[in-house]
């Protein structure tokens, strides 16, 4: 049997302030749409037996109207190519609460559950026989000790087995995405007794063990996983083999970074232009990111936001990566050269919570504003008692 494993796709996802003039949707939302309906034709080309979802179909539990469609729009077609799909819940489409319905009960609803469509969700192992082959179902759980229970109800077949569940694995337990409902799956669930298991949670590309992995978000979610492989794995259950497939997705391009020392705010500007100049064309419709590395606050200030208006509307998003040279929350540890910028590692985590834009500037600003006198408070403790 070959199976598609695909996981994380966030429909509904939305960020940065632009809107497609023809729908008012925002544009990133709509592409993300697009490029899945167009992963899906993708992968129907492909004829596998089977495509397996390992979660966070949708970005919410309770998912916009054209995440449905679009979600209902793909399982038509994958219907009406004879492609059964597996999928489990994640724990952004996860019902919290047993007052809260679960977005895969209006999938169900609609007339998918009859040989199209298997799903595990509201904390339940199922267990699914396509052929010779049993897929095991674990979906997101709400408290960790659920794992164990969903484990103990699976009965290896003694043909083939696959395991499909949603969590991170504890060899990435340094790469947490601090999420709700985010567990940690361990070596007694990760089996050496399935023939293949399918991970989703973690957005990047990777093996973490002989025989489970992540296949990683099809698009790239944050400016955090800039340097990530994304798309999707071609499993052949018989061999064994795991290949990597390429499938649509709104790029990211690293422009790269600039050394600020020294520098006044039109050359900044001007390295920035030319960094952009270099990419050509990959930089329009493209998520884009540069790195300022030792710039200085009244630098930063006053750079000719008008100057870089053409780069910005060209690409999708433009970032500012900044590392400032007089930052008071660029501490450094005493016995070795790592350093924690405070203020950068909370604006990446209010990014990876994918609030609405108004809302992220709000958090960022108001945040930033808290640290910031947290942090010089300390500093004057420090030097205080010196």
């Amino acid at each position: 049997m070959k199976i598609v494993h695909i996981a994380d796709t966030h429909l509904g996802l939305s960020a940065f302030n632009r809107v497609d003039p023809e729908t008012g949707m925002n544009l990133r939302e709509q592409l993300i749409y697009e490029n899945f309906l167009a992963s899906v034709d993708q992968i129907i080309g492909m004829r596998p037996d089977a495509l397996v979802h390992a979660g966070d179909l949708f970005h919410q539990v309770k998912p916009k109207t054209r995440a449905y469609t679009t979600a209902l729009d793909a399982l038509s077609r994958l219907r009406d190519a004879g492609i059964p799909v597996l999928v489990v819940a994640g724990n952004h489409s996860m019902a919290k609460t047993r007052y809260t319905a679960s977005p895969f009960e209006v999938l169900e609803r609609g007339g998918y559950a009859a040989g199209d469509l298997y799903v595990a969700h509201q904390n339940r192992y199922r267990r699914v026989e396509l052929g010779e082959t049993v897929f095991h179902l674990i979906p997101n759980m709400l408290l960790s000790e659920g794992y164990r229970a969903a484990f103990a109800e699976v009965e290896y077949s003694g043909g083939t087995d696959v395991l499909v569940t949603h969590g991170l694995a504890t060899i990435l337990k340094d790469k947490r995405l601090h999420t709700v409902a985010e567990h940690e799956l361990d070596a007694t669930i990760l089996s050496d007794r399935f023939d293949y298991i399918a991970l989703g949670h973690f957005h990047g590309q990777v093996q973490v063990a002989d025989n489970a992995w992540y296949s990683g978000s099809l698009e790239h979610c944050n400016y955090g996983e800039i340097a990530e492989k994304k798309g999707g794995l071609v499993v052949d259950l018989a061999s064994g083999d795991v290949r990597h497939v390429d499938l649509p997705r709104t790029p990211m391009l690293n422009l790269g970074r600039i050394n600020c020392d020294g520098l006044s705010a039109r050359e900044v500007v001007e390295g920035i232009l030319d960094a952009a100049g270099r990419a050509g064309r990959r930089v329009d419709r493209t998520i884009c990111q540069v790195t300022l590395d030792g710039i200085r606050r009244e630098t930063l200030r006053t750079l000719d936001q008008k100057a870089l208006a053409d780069v910005r509307g060209r690409a999708l998003d433009l970032k500012l990566q900044v590392i400032t040279a007089d930052d008071p929350s660029r501490i450094f540890c005493e016995d070795s050269l790592v350093g924690l910028d405070y203020i950068s590692e909370f604006e990446r985590f209010v990014e990876r919570e994918h609030l609405a834009p108004g809302e992220e500037e709000f958090v960022k600003r108001t945040g930033t504003a808290v640290l910031r006198s947290v942090i010089a408070r300390h500093k004057e403790g420090e030097h205080a008692a010196e």
